[in-house]
């Protein structure tokens, strides 16, 4: 694509310090209590990264002008977002506290930027770097890159203690309300997280959580259960896969089995096809017990179901778990009927013992709580609401992860959206995955049943 390496084709020109300025503007120190969910380790000690692509902005408009005003009026309400992480499970927010915003401008075009590679080196240097692991780190920084055709990136860095991927979007889609010229969000933030989603007391746990999840004093050694128990051994590929709506219809269809057959969800089939052909690929032994986890969401599942304006973590892990010669054997509607399953099995009382759990084993000797290695994780951010992120000039085009740490494994799988002026958009979604490298040949095999590209010549074929 370019001569230059990607570090020469972003220029930083200014870094702008956003700081909130609160209702009461008296108060020059506030401690928020974070949920339990919240001090999860798999996202307590965990930074994720983002990328937005904008199309290009009108003439008469000036993003590097508009979001810093734009994020500055959106922090007013989100206070704790330009705070940073403390002890004790809370996030402490001081009057001088600010929120780095990088403004910076690339000779490309948006369109010189390959989106569907998730291990580009340029799109690193559009958003903020990591941050784990360094002391008092803000819990968010921002990016805005303008491109010389108009189009602009929005890069995020935030800690996954504050939000996962839906309250993120709620911080967003306030600054872009502002941004239109819009007085206030569409609903006001909610934090009481401590008493929404704390541990209970006495902590007592229901569900058998000990079938999947043991301490481990490994992970508490080092960098929690990212740098312990979390990933595959060895290099890990990134790979973008290009998923035909039309084929995993058929394919699902057939695994529902007519009309007496489960009812089985696109996410419930392709959970298991994916889960299923990492397992195979990656030649895992038969006796080998391998484990897929999924993300949750658990607002309305509640009583009374959380506030709209709810913004914390609002997820809970759920896993299924086979030996590899049981997942490769076996049917694949009998696996995606255990993910369904496994869904049904998530109330009140799941949530709340998970919570429980996590209370009664932390800081403990034994270790980190994690669900040990040869787990693959997946999150689906095809209903996230990216379209409401519309700053005045239009949706984003694209919505990319940056970060490959998730419920405790490092070769995360993601289920992603096509932009809205994405043509593919009708057709297909597209998955980000991680593979251990060696394993990547035979994976890409796996996947072209679903390929979006190959059914499209199939149908050709047929006119």
């Amino acid at each position: 694509m370019e001569s230059l390496p990607p570090q020469m084709r972003v220029r930083v020109m200014e870094t702008v310090s956003l700081r909130p300025s609160p209702a009461d503007d008296s108060v020059k120190a506030v401690s928020f209590a974070l949920s339990g969910l919240d001090t999860d380790r798999n996202v307590l000690d965990v930074t994720f990264r983002t990328l937005r692509f904008l199309p290009p902005h009108p003439p008469s408009l000036d993003p590097l002008a508009v979001l810093p005003r734009a994020f500055a009026a959106a922090l007013d309400l989100f206070v704790p977002i330009a705070g940073k992480i403390g002890d004790g499970g809370r996030v402490v927010w001081l009057a001088g506290d600010a929120v780095p915003l990088v403004l910076a401008a690339s000779d490309l075009s948006v369109a010189d930027v390959d989106t569907d590679s998730p291990g580009s080196d340029l799109l690193e240097w559009l958003a903020p770097g990591d941050g784990d692991g360094v002391a008092g780190a803000p819990v968010l920084a921002l990016q805005v890159t303008r491109f010389a055709c108009g189009g602009v990136a929005l890069g995020m860095r935030v800690a996954h203690a504050l939000c996962d991927g839906a309250g993120a979007t709620k911080f967003l889609s306030a600054a872009a309300r502002f941004s239109r010229g819009e007085q206030e969000p569409a609903v006001a933030p909610v934090w009481e997280r401590r008493d929404l989603l704390g541990p209970r007391l006495p902590p007592r746990v229901v569900k058998p959580f000990e079938r999947v999840l043991a301490l481990d004093a490994a992970a508490a050694a080092v960098h929690g259960p990212y740098g312990a128990a979390g990933g595959s051994q060895g290099q890990i590929a990134r790979e973008c896969f290009h998923v035909s709506d039309a084929r995993v219809e058929e394919l699902r269809a057939e695994l529902s089995g007519g009309e007496g057959g489960v009812k089985l969800t696109t996410f419930e089939f392709l959970a298991a096809f994916i889960w299923r052909a990492r397992v195979k690929a990656n030649g895992t032994s038969p006796d080998e017990v391998v484990k897929m986890v999924y993300s949750m969401n658990i607002s309305k599942l509640l009583a009374p179901p959380l506030p709209d304006g709810y913004w914390g973590n609002v997820c809970v892990p759920v896993y299924v778990v086979l030996t590899a010669g049981e997942l490769v054997a076996q049917p694949l509607a009998d696996t995606a009927t255990m993910i369904k399953k496994s869904k049904q099995e998530v109330d009140e009382e799941y949530v709340r013992s998970y919570i429980d759990f996590l209370e009664l084993h932390r800081g403990g000797e034994g270790g980190v709580v994690t669900a040990g290695r040869g787990v693959s994780a997946f999150t689906d951010w095809r209903r996230l609401g990216h379209s409401e992120v519309d700053f005045g000039w239009g949706s984003p085009a694209a919505v990319l992860p940056l970060s490959w740490r998730l419920l405790g494994s490092t070769d995360p799988c993601f289920f992603l959206p096509y932009g809205a002026a994405d043509e593919r958009r009708r057709r297909g979604f597209k998955v980000f995955v991680a593979v251990p490298a060696p394993a990547l040949p035979c994976f890409r095999e796996e996947m072209q049943e679903l390929s979006l590209q190959r059914h499209c010549f199939r149908s050709k074929e047929k006119l």
